[in-house]
């Protein structure tokens, strides 16, 4: 298969903002009424909000891009076996931080990024409680559009880990020990707590300057808001040997990273 057009990424873009309206909608709809939730094999919640949102997005894809697979956490996915043979890959979460929906404070997200030979190329974020949307084509920049409609361009602030109050974004319901040794060697940061993906778009949107992860993530929690941060000026590299995250693996769990603004600092 071809190597997609700037004009064609911008095409499937802008098909893509109806299924994400879609799927906020659905969303809402059963977040504000009383829910039930589920336990899945690997011990985390599930809803009847993310089986919806998956159901509308994995549709809706299939309409604009039949030809592209799709991973999601919420679908069955093929071995690696065929995997490894994508040209381009749709990776999906269809809401992302399903512990905040079920706490309620409004902090979960849709993740929808597409992939060429392991490299995000398009990427697209919503919160669908702030109804804000971020999203990024590669080379094409990343853009935000706020609360009042309007459109933002995304730039990472300048980072250095020397500096003083680096304004450090982290998981409300994943801060572990090694998290905490992490932040622990800057220099007087403010921790800001967030929940699910966003927490990428506030270093895209130069309201926070590093988030560091440790522990467990999955591809499709990391995708759509690594090519938004990496078009605003960030970067978001693996904590081990920094080099930039790659997607559709064999194992789709994520090296532990961390996710940083624009730096000053050599590699």
């Amino acid at each position: 298969m071809p190597e997609l057009s700037i004009s064609e990424l911008h095409n499937i873009l802008n098909n893509l903002f109806p299924i994400v309206d879609q799927a906020a909608e659905s969303i809402l709809k059963i977040y504000n009424t009383p829910f039930n939730k589920e336990i899945k094999q690997d011990n985390s919640p599930v809803t009847k909000a993310d089986q919806k949102s998956n159901k509308i997005i994995i549709e809706g894809l299939q309409l604009i891009t039949p030809e592209f697979p799709i991973i999601s956490e919420e679908s069955k996915f093929e071995s690696y076996d065929k995997r490894k043979a994508y040209k381009q890959c749709w990776i999906v979460d269809p809401l992302d931080g399903t512990k905040e929906f079920i706490n309620h404070n409004g902090e979960f997200s849709i993740n929808i990024a597409l992939c060429a030979d392991q490299e995000i190329i398009l990427g697209i974020v919503m919160a669908p409680v702030s109804g804000e949307i971020a999203w990024a084509i590669k080379g094409e920049g990343a853009f935000l559009k706020e609360k009042d409609g309007r459109v933002v361009k995304l730039r990472c602030g300048d980072f250095c880990s020397e500096q003083e109050k680096l304004r450090v974004v982290t998981s409300r319901s994943h801060l572990s020990t090694k998290t905490k040794q992490l932040i622990n060697e800057l220099n007087n940061p403010i921790l800001i707590k967030k929940g699910s993906s966003w927490k990428f778009i506030l270093i895209a949107s130069n309201q926070a300057d590093y988030y560091p992860r440790p522990g467990t993530t999955m591809e499709w929690d990391t995708a759509a808001p690594q090519i938004i941060m990496e078009e605003a000026g960030g970067t978001v590299c693996s904590i081990k040997d920094n080099k930039r995250l790659v997607y559709n693996k064999e194992n789709l769990k994520n090296p532990e990273f961390i996710a940083k603004g624009s730096s000053n600092e050599a590699d």
